[in-house]
């Protein structure tokens, strides 16, 4: 293992021997979200070459799963897509810095996330944390500290007490299990209600190939890489170039299209591994047909998982798609359906299923976009509430609230001046989300 690392000030990184001993975990107070998936977690298929563990390791609270261990087998690819906070978390530097070194797919590979603690504005002691981690994992399973990747989530600026995970290793490599992924989700959770999971299959040349992943988020989360953490595995043969530009390229048509709060996380990070398992040819050119339908399966999991991160907002009872259209470009699309997705005036009269139109007007005049009002219309659902600069006369107020008392909301907004276009997917604001934050440290 390296050397303990300085900060600016000289300063050895802090030693954690001395942290208080995990607290209790608190009864249950949240129930869950009335936008979950019914049905419960998903069955997800045993992706070849993937085999996980969960423990509790006591993190921040005693007798709760807070711990996951992914071990990926020799030759498994790695893409990964992360927070653009300045404030990057450790282990979100950590993760990038090694991608971009280009660590080798000879070898075999593991990812581990602990929650309870985001391991993030810790300084140098963050950095020795991930370090003492990685170190750990890389030693219990054989393979380089290099293809070791982590993550943290939970509550920022508290030193993590990484020695309750390093003695778990030993536990997490006995429990290693091909069919552990749920209890994996399970143990990446914070403020989520539900753990996260959706699933692909599709055939490529006559060949079965199989995508499983599993996300959390709940809160601190908007467009900018989202907040959450995500972690999708495939047994498809994926060049890491390839997996890499896919991620990218998908992550902004769903992830980068979310928003429960405005407010973007120090750890986002999103994680993919492609073991290479199945006996698929493999993909390894963005043009040929096979990378265009192993994409779109991918993209569907990744909306699935996102629009789960929506369902699963704070406090969250509506699950709303913002559709803007005829924009003079789609930045300025996109600039109008974020500056009503993220108005709290426009997220607290969807919670009070109020159809104040006034709001939405009030959004595009915000949002720095191109717009004329007498060229605008709005729509709740197939309601047509405004356009040509004033009300419809064909709307009344108790159709537009009939729309508002639906779980799904759909508002839609037509600029009329060109062919821009954007959606964006959030849910609404109630006293629910404050109180879940005020007390989150508790």
């Amino acid at each position: 293992m390296a050397k303990k690392a300085k900060d600016k000030a000289g300063a050895k990184a802090p030693k954690d021997k001395k942290v208080k001993a995990a607290k209790r975990a608190p009864a249950r107070l949240k129930p869950v979200s009335p936008l979950a998936p019914r049905g419960g977690f998903p069955r997800l298929p045993v992706i070849e070459g993937v085999r996980f563990a969960s423990v509790a390791a006591g993190v921040k609270y005693a007798g709760r799963t807070d711990l996951m261990l992914a071990d990926l087998c020799p030759g498994t690819t790695i893409a990964g897509c992360f927070t653009r906070s300045s404030t990057r978390a450790a282990p979100v530097l950590d993760c990038e810095a090694k991608l971009a070194a280009g660590a080798q797919t000879t070898a075999g590979a593991a990812i581990i996330v602990n929650s309870g603690n985001s391991n993030a504005f810790t300084g140098a002691g963050g950095v020795a944390a991930v370090q003492a981690i990685t170190s750990a994992v890389a030693s219990e399973l054989n393979i380089p500290q290099a293809r070791v990747f982590s993550s943290s989530t939970g509550v920022i600026g508290q030193p993590l007490p990484f020695e309750r995970i390093t003695v778990q290793m030993a536990a997490l490599k006995a429990g290693l299990s091909e069919g552990g992924i749920a209890a994996a989700a399970q143990a990446i959770m914070t403020t989520d209600t539900f753990a996260k999971g959706a699933f692909a299959e599709l055939e490529i040349d006559g060949e079965r190939v199989q995508i499983a992943g599993i996300a959390k988020g709940s809160g601190m989360v908007a467009p900018d890489m989202a907040t959450m953490l995500v972690y999708i595995f495939t047994d498809a043969a994926v060049t890491q170039p390839v997996l890499q530009k896919l991620l990218v390229r998908l992550t902004d048509q769903t992830f980068n299209c979310i928003t429960v709060d405005s407010d973007t996380s120090t750890s986002d990070t999103l994680l993919m591994a492609a073991t290479g398992k199945s006996r698929a040819p493999a993909i390894a050119d963005l043009r040929a047909k096979a990378t265009k339908v192993f994409e779109a399966a991918l993209g569907s999991v990744m909306l699935d998982l996102a629009h789960q991160v929506v369902r699963d907002g704070e406090g969250a009872t509506k699950f709303v798609e913002v559709r803007v259209t005829g924009a003079d470009s789609a930045a300025d699309a996109r600039k109008v359906a974020l500056a009503i997705a993220n108005s709290p005036l426009v997220k607290t009269a969807i919670a009070g299923e109020d159809p104040n139109w006034g709001r939405i007007v009030m959004a595009v005049g915000k949002s720095g976009a191109k717009a004329d009002r007498d060229l605008l219309s709005i729509r709740f659902g197939s309601v047509l509430v405004a356009e040509k600069g004033w009300v419809s006369p064909t709307y009344r107020e108790e159709d537009g609230a009939a729309h508002m008392k639906g779980a799904e909301l759909l508002v839609a907004v037509d600029l009329g001046l060109g062919q821009g276009a954007a959606t964006i997917w959030t849910c609404d604001l109630t006293h629910r989300y404050i109180e879940i934050n005020a007390d989150y440290r508790s």
